[in-house]
């Protein structure tokens, strides 16, 4: 044989093998399979899925030899990746010039039949072949070469879901990287941006009582409103930290059995509210098996976004929860100022806002949603709202049970 027969553009084969990161791994009951099939198609004691490199052939599937690589320029898969047609066929290598005097053709087991299909990509570059071995010379048969082009069609077709899931499996892998960042980015910022707004409202109630008599009206107006600022973006901080620190609630706190009552009367407590606000619990007070801060936190936005968003002199919130064997069933409904039909799809997009202030004149920050959304979603779950403008909404969730 003839030693270092490239293909037309070997570069770029090898940069395509490099794509599919296939060498050297373990082997895949998919390719073995087409590798048997291909045997038993055509009667031959070898089947094989090669792979040629730049200096070997590597099998990725092996029927009737231990082998599982060699040196590229003793193989016969070197030509036939270079092959123009559909199949390199080679009936006996005894007396074809190019094989006549090589090792291979000898001895107890030689190489004696050959048939390879070229394995192309989409791009139509060549990575290996899918072979057929015999030791007696021989021809297939029209059957036989349809079916081991079909087979090969089927190598491909892994071969393309192979690389999907790489460029998949490294983009999942520079997002985590790029979150993880992210996290480490708010959480600096947090704590050092929360301590010095913390500093500068302490500040201001000394300056409104130590000067106070010095004060006019207006000037105390300024500090109120300085005071309310450092607040809002405090709390914007805060509500940050906590979106990108939902993932590790729901990975963190193991699941547990509480009282589900229980828990929404000490998220009524930690709001303190200093509202006209009625808050109707579960008739049926239910033992949970769930994640507990995970679902403190949703509770906590949905219940304080009902009290927000609320135009009424009187708030009335209504919460349910029912379960079936896959499942717990969660709404929050009340009779605030509503969403409307073309926002309702908007609502949990991240820094998104749909009411311009709430009951206090405050404008949301678009976090929180966003926020319940991603913690449902990562126990398992889904979340959907229903609502009429000035009448009512209603948040309907589901997670899953263990």
């Amino acid at each position: 044989m003839k030693n270092n027969i490239l293909t037309k553009d070997e570069k770029e084969r090898i940069v395509a093998l490099r794509k599919l990161n296939i060498i050297d791994t373990q082997p895949e009951s998919q390719y073995d399979e087409i590798a048997e099939l291909a045997s038993y198609i055509c009667n031959t004691p070898i089947g094989l899925i090669s792979i040629i490199d730049k200096d070997r052939q590597w099998m990725k599937a092996c029927v009737g030899i231990k082998n599982c690589e060699a040196e590229k320029k003793f193989t016969f898969c070197q030509y036939a990746v270079q092959h123009e047609g559909d199949i390199f066929e080679v009936s006996d290598a005894r007396t074809d010039e190019r094989f006549k005097d090589q090792a291979f053709t000898f001895g107890s087991n030689p190489v004696v039949f050959y048939a390879g299909v070229p394995l192309r990509n989409k791009e139509g570059v060549v990575l290996g072949s899918l072979c057929v071995i015999d030791h007696e010379p021989r021809s297939l048969t029209e059957k036989q070469r349809k079916s081991l082009l079909f087979l090969a069609n089927q190598v491909i077709n892994l071969f393309e879901i192979r690389i999907k899931n790489n460029v998949l499996r490294e983009s999942q892998k520079l997002l985590k990287e790029k979150n993880t960042q992210l996290k480490n980015f708010a959480g600096v910022v947090s704590h050092d941006m929360k301590m010095p707004l913390a500093n500068m409202i302490v500040t201001m109630d000394i300056i409104k009582a130590k000067y106070k008599d010095k004060l006019d009206e207006s000037g105390k107006n300024y500090i109120d409103n300085l005071k309310q600022s450092a607040f809002k973006l405090s709390d914007y901080i805060t509500n940050i930290l906590t979106h990108y620190e939902s993932d590790s609630i729901t990975e963190e706190n193991s699941y547990e059995v509480f009282d589900l009552n229980e828990l929404l009367e000490d998220i009524v407590e930690m709001l303190d509210i200093n509202e006209d606000c009625e808050i109707n619990l579960p008739k049926q007070n239910l033992q949970v098996e769930c994640n507990r801060v995970a679902l403190e936190q949703i509770f906590l936005n949905l219940i304080g976004n009902s009290i927000k968003y609320n135009d009424k002199k009187k708030i009335t919130i209504d919460i349910g929860c029912s379960f079936d064997d896959f499942y717990y069933h969660f709404y929050v409904k009340d009779n605030g100022i509503g969403i409307p039909e073309d926002k309702k799809g908007e609502v949990f997009d991240l820094f998104t806002t749909i009411t311009e202030a709430d009951r206090k004149g405050n404008k949301g920050n678009g976090i929180g949603l966003s926020t319940v959304k991603k913690i449902i979603h990562n126990l398992g779950g889904t979340i959907d709202l229903e609502s009429e403008v000035g009448v009512y909404t209603k948040f309907k969730f589901q997670v899953e049970r263990p």
